[in-house]
């Protein structure tokens, strides 16, 4: 069996749900319990002014 097979053998079985799995893992990363204060300061992050005047 060449690496090429091994390959196509593993995308064939199991990549499709290790793909899944990782985007729902990514998907649901901002709803986790205590993430409300990090979101809540990259939202309103824009509105700071780093320039102060300039």
């Amino acid at each position: 069996m060449t690496v090429y097979e091994t390959l196509r053998h593993f995308a064939d079985s199991y990549g499709l749900a290790v793909m899944v799995v990782l985007y729902l893992a990514l998907a649901a990363w901002p709803f986790r319990p205590g993430a409300r204060e990090h979101n809540q300061s990259a939202a309103n992050s824009i509105f700071k002014d780093d320039n102060d005047g300039e």
